[in-house]
């Protein structure tokens, strides 16, 4: 297996292993309700922006369309 081959099965296994965005942002959510630190309320935004949903989700979806290239192949 080369380099690059190897570095994107790595970094489709760290996509499918974290957290979603929405569970990162409800979470946060849930600590501002108990305690509004000003540096909390900052990662909440970031966490809720559009762009970051965004992203998440295309990198999730991403890496489910490699898979099931990978198991269409092997059949």
């Amino acid at each position: 297996m080369d380099e690059a081959t190897f570095s994107g099965q790595v970094w489709r296994e760290g996509v499918r292993q974290r957290s979603t965005a929405e569970q990162d942002r409800d979470t946060l959510a849930r600590l501002i309700e108990y305690d509004a630190d000003p540096f909390e309320v900052e990662l909440y935004e970031l966490a809720a922006g559009p762009r970051t949903l965004f992203v998440d989700r295309a990198q999730r979806r991403r890496a489910g369309q490699h898979e099931r290239h990978v198991r269409r192949l092997k059949a």
